[in-house]
């Protein structure tokens, strides 16, 4: 596959770089991953390296090449190092084939799990494993793994039914927010909406078949949904900004969260199987 323009950072050869991971013990392929992969990135973006592996991994191995690679610091490799001009820190995202196997049979089914992880205010659902793979670049796969389970990846519609189906979630988190509101506690209610819209974008990207992986950025993929309501992002983002702390303030600002959720409602309804 070809990269996106500038997705590799001046002087690094990210293939190269891949070819080597995939002589380490288990590793089975490697890919290019976040931002650099959609081309959406900046050029202080970090390179997210997915090294996908099977059976046991070999860390120690792994942690000699970061060393080579890095000249001794922790993923970050260094300008003065012949492969580039600039500090680039990368990322090495280890992922299990066969548990990504298995979220894509969970996903056919309209089955996933969220997993609770630092730096994820949401949780991981276990489908993001498959749609990494599916927004990817591959950079090396010896093995042809990586490339065959790419092209059968397609978006379920019994994963998108589901996701539709959870907006019930959302529901249950304005209600339960709105007993809070009499007590002015801000906080619970910020949270509860905060999560409700998250919620939403999941379901608008499942509706439009397209892979969420990430609550970064995923009010503003939502916007430019073709199923997205009128200027979602904004009102989610002047919402999230303005929830208030007076009693008034937060019952005015579940109300605006209730309408933006009737209104995503509304879309999935349509045409969900």
């Amino acid at each position: 596959m070809t990269l996106p323009a500038g997705a590799a950072p001046d002087g690094l050869d990210l293939r190269a770089l891949a070819d080597r991971l995939t002589t380490v013990e288990g590793v089975v392929g490697v890919v290019l991953g976040g931002s650099r992969a959609r081309g959406d990135h900046t050029p202080d973006s970090d390179v997210d390296l997915g090294i996908y592996y099977r059976g046991d991994l070999d860390i120690a191995g792994l942690g000699a090449l970061a060393r080579d690679v890095a000249g001794g610091a922790w993923l970050v490799i260094r300008g003065h190092h012949a492969l580039a001009r600039e500090d680039v820190h990368v990322d090495w995202l280890y992922r299990d084939v066969e548990r990504v196997r298995e979220a894509w049979a969970r996903a056919h089914r309209g089955a996933y799990d969220w997993n609770a992880q630092a730096g994820h205010p949401l949780g991981v659902p276990d489908f993001a494993y498959v749609g990494e793979l599916a927004l990817a670049v591959v950079l090396a796969d010896p093995s042809g793994d990586l490339t065959d389970l790419r092209k059968a990846i397609t978006y379920p519609d019994a994963l998108r039914a589901a996701l539709a189906r959870n907006l019930w979630e959302a529901d249950f988190l304005l209600q339960i927010a709105a007993k809070a509101r009499s007590r002015g506690d801000a906080a619970y209610v910020a949270l509860c909406v905060s999560r409700a819209m998250l919620l939403c974008a999941h379901a608008l990207h499942a509706h439009d078949r397209r892979w969420l992986v990430n609550e970064k950025g995923a009010i503003a993929g939502a916007d430019s949904l073709p199923s997205a309501p009128p200027h979602f992002a904004e009102r989610v983002n002047q919402l999230i900004g303005r929830v208030g702390i007076t009693p008034t303030e937060l019952a005015e600002s579940l109300g605006t969260a209730r309408q933006l959720v009737d209104e995503v409602k509304w879309t999935c309804e349509e045409e969900t199987p």
